[in-house]
């Protein structure tokens, strides 16, 4: 899976936060993120962060590093992707079992 550098701005402090991800799956120019915290009962604070902040800068794989905006997907587009992402990587899945909140899937498409 490519590697996601992801710059997000913290909700709280303001401060710039960089992780690094795994993106499973494209939806065409959007590049999809899964904010799964290993099946944690809680959210990632990255996912915490974008969703005060969508504004948010990525570096996938050998790409430029790009602004992007950060939305949540819609229920109509989790069900349609979530099958994708966990043909990728089956853990997904399993992380998905051990937790009662619905992992999101984050869909970052680029500014223009």
């Amino acid at each position: 899976m490519p590697v996601v550098e992801l710059t997000t701005t913290g909700r709280k402090s303001g401060q710039r936060h960089t992780v690094l991800l795994t993106s499973p799956v494209r939806d065409g120019d959007a590049v999809v993120l899964v904010a799964s915290r290993g099946g944690a009962d809680h959210h990632p604070a990255w996912f915490l962060n974008l969703r005060a902040n969508p504004d948010v800068e990525a570096k996938v794989g050998k790409e430029s590093t790009r602004t992007m905006r950060a939305r949540v997907a819609e229920p109509d587009e989790r069900a349609r992707l979530w099958p994708q992402v966990v043909a990728k990587y089956k853990g997904y899945g399993d992380y998905q079992a051990k937790t009662q909140r619905e992992i999101p899937l984050v869909l970052l498409e680029p500014v223009s």
